[in-house]
């Protein structure tokens, strides 16, 4: 059965934890070699740009998907749009028989929390207590709710260039999570007390550095998703251990494009990918001195797991519109 599914009803059918899941599973498989690479295509535009990203994921089936994203970062501003919006399409990839056509805004940022989650789990210190969140918009709200389901938070640092925001989302998450969240200016302040850090904004220019960074942090950069964006000073990877999603990948569009760019580290540089540490092939953080990168650029694995999972449930429950 081929189906229509809206905005409203993928939000309805996917859940942060089911999410968290349903990409662990995935990373497992890419790190065991059981799944071919995933693919990327970007085309820039002036005020944003295009991102295909397609992969193929053995389940209950074997499933195909190809996502197509628009990411605006002025259009909340400028034309009361999301930054990000796109279709999905789902398919079944022993026939080729189209199974869904679905917006793509809930499940690219519940994706992208839930890589975080899978991250922080084997990446962070099991005794963090203290984060910080930069970028308040929506993927800052997620990014720390991915958080605390994997580390023992107690307070988190919202910081945004966009002051209203930050204070908005401090407001809203510490009643949610029921930790304190604390709206801050100062970055080098908060970093100064904070085992995990996620970056989640546009930014074309590194702002998070290296002398911000105390021993035995944990960073989920998120941000860079093309190679125009940098959200982290190259010399942190230079001095870090660092964990990709997909080599290749962060290799041309995240944050190791540009310490591979400047020369300050090379591919072997990179201690693993994280499906690798998923899965047991190579070691998650070795010491609670060492600073780990994870460079999240955000794979179609990722979409293939959480899309499949919205399609069966809906099949279960009747949701969407037949198409054919």
């Amino acid at each position: 059965m081929a189906l229509l599914l809206t905005r409203d009803q993928v939000a309805r059918l996917l859940s942060l934890d089911e999410c968290i899941v349903a990409v662990e599973h995935a990373f497992r498989l890419h790190g065991e070699g059981r799944v071919p690479a995933p693919g990327v295509l970007g085309m820039q535009m002036g005020a944003g740009g295009f991102h295909v990203k397609a992969a193929v994921l053995p389940l209950s089936r074997a499933w195909f998907a190809a996502k197509v994203n628009g990411n605006f970062p002025g259009n909340p501003d400028r034309f009361g749009l999301p930054a990000i919006q796109g279709t999905l399409v789902l398919a079944d990839a022993s026939n080729g028989e189209p199974l869904a056509v679905m917006d793509s805004i809930g499940i690219t940022t519940l994706r992208t929390g839930a890589a975080t989650a899978v991250a922080a789990g084997r990446l962070a210190r099991p005794d963090s207590r203290v984060a910080t969140i930069c970028g308040c918009g929506t993927q800052g709200r997620v990014q720390l709710q991915a958080l605390s389901r994997a580390l023992p938070l107690a307070k988190a640092f919202a910081w945004d260039v966009d002051a209203s925001r930050s204070r908005l989302l401090a407001t809203e998450l510490s009643t949610q999570l029921g930790i304190a969240v604390e709206a801050t200016a100062d970055l080098a302040f908060a970093l100064a007390q904070s085992d995990a850090c996620v970056t989640c904004t546009p930014s074309r220019a590194p702002f998070l550095r290296r002398e911000f960074l105390r021993p035995g942090t944990f960073v989920a950069a998120v941000g860079a998703d093309s190679p125009e964006k940098q959200e982290l000073d190259p010399a942190i990877l230079a001095a870090a251990t660092v964990v990709v999603d997909v080599l290749e990948q962060c290799a041309a569009i995240g944050e190791l494009h540009h310490a591979l760019e400047a020369g300050l580290m090379g591919r072997d540089g990179v201690h693993a990918q994280l499906g690798e540490v998923v899965a047991g092939v190579k070691p998650g953080r070795r010491s609670d001195a060492e600073i780990v990168v994870f460079d999240s650029t955000g794979t179609a694995l990722q979409d293939v797991a959480a899309a499949a999972l919205v399609y069966e449930k809906a099949v279960r429950e009747g949701v969407g519109t037949p198409y054919s």
